[in-house]
């Protein structure tokens, strides 16, 4: 498997984990969503994060999912594993499971007891001790989950102080100020070179690129549309970019909703035959009858754009 470095660039789609309608792992809609993804232009793979419902997962089922994941990727693209614990013992035994398997790198969160930048600080430290200082590893930044907030100055700290780091996942909002000071500070040699991919599903993508982003490492529903911005914004064609993003954005706003966007993701990738099923494992929300004719109309209008797209270009 490839290894995860500080030039990763392009889309390494955050994928659910797909059950059946019993709850159970359904590794032939992996074994299917890995192709579709693949065949969709993605650089890479990001599993078992907080949309791949991690925390609902045995640990067994963690590592059957992981090693599934793998064998239908075969070394064609990075597959990057979230590994984030309340404890250094589960995070470590994990990290090095999932890289002796064959992972590409892993990801790391903060917990949301972390108060001072110090503490924040060393945290990672002790984190990169449990894991491995030779595994490759993303820090992801997203404070409207953990509560952790990381100043540029601190996200530098961390960076130097562990090679292994590669890649910020970066998911602050608002942060594009954040994501031009971090580019600002490795031009002026503050920060050596990281990879930085940006989350929230998408939603500020086009402006994220602009201000340096190398890419995203993000879900949603229709990730050929994220293949798309990020090739058309790299080649700077700003307006198409925008124009592919904005045909999507009333879909990616909807799938940003707490609590219920991955929900959404799933129901639209099951009606896209990508998942048999969209099943989310408990306790999770039910989509309302009025939300799914919601998202149908949010369907119905990128398909009709697409095809009105299409016939123009032909």
């Amino acid at each position: 498997m490839p290894i995860l470095t500080n030039e990763a660039a392009g889309v390494h789609v955050i994928t659910p984990t797909p059950f059946d309608e019993q709850g159970a792992l359904d590794f032939a809609s992996t074994a299917r969503m890995v192709e579709r993804y693949l065949a969709m232009g993605a650089s890479g793979l990001t599993i078992l994060g907080v949309m791949g419902e991690a925390a609902k997962l045995t640990g067994a089922e963690s590592r059957a999912f992981v090693k599934e994941v793998l064998a239908r990727v075969d070394q064609r693209v990075l597959v990057t594993v979230g590994v984030s614990s309340p404890g250094f013992a589960a995070m470590g035994e994990f990290a090095r499971s999932v890289m002796d398997m064959g992972a590409s790198g892993v990801m790391i969160a903060p917990p949301s007891t972390l108060r001072t930048d110090d503490q924040i600080v060393d945290y990672f430290a002790d984190a990169v001790e449990a894991i491995g200082a030779d595994v490759p590893w993303v820090l992801q930044d997203h404070p409207q989950s953990t509560n952790v907030v990381m100043s540029p100055k601190v996200i530098a700290r961390i960076i130097e102080a562990s090679p292994s780091c590669v890649m910020l996942k970066h998911e602050d909002w608002p942060g594009l100020d954040k994501i031009t000071a971090l580019k600002r500070m490795e031009t002026s040699g503050e920060l050596r070179r990281v990879a930085i991919l940006i989350g929230n599903g998408g939603l500020f993508l086009p402006h994220e690129l602009e201000r340096g982003a190398d890419g995203a490492m993000t879900g949603y529903a229709y990730p050929e549309m994220l293949v798309g911005v990020v090739r058309l914004s790299k080649a700077g064609q700003r307006k198409q970019a925008h124009d592919l993003f904005d045909r999507h954005l009333p879909l990616v706003r909807y799938e940003t909703q707490p609590g219920l966007g991955l929900g959404v993701r799933k129901y639209v990738l099951k009606r896209r035959g990508i998942i048999a099923h969209d099943t989310l494992r408990k306790p999770a929300p039910k989509l309302s009858a009025q939300t799914i004719a919601d998202v149908e109309w949010l369907i119905g209008r990128i398909e009709v754009g697409d095809a009105h797209h299409k016939d123009i270009a032909a």
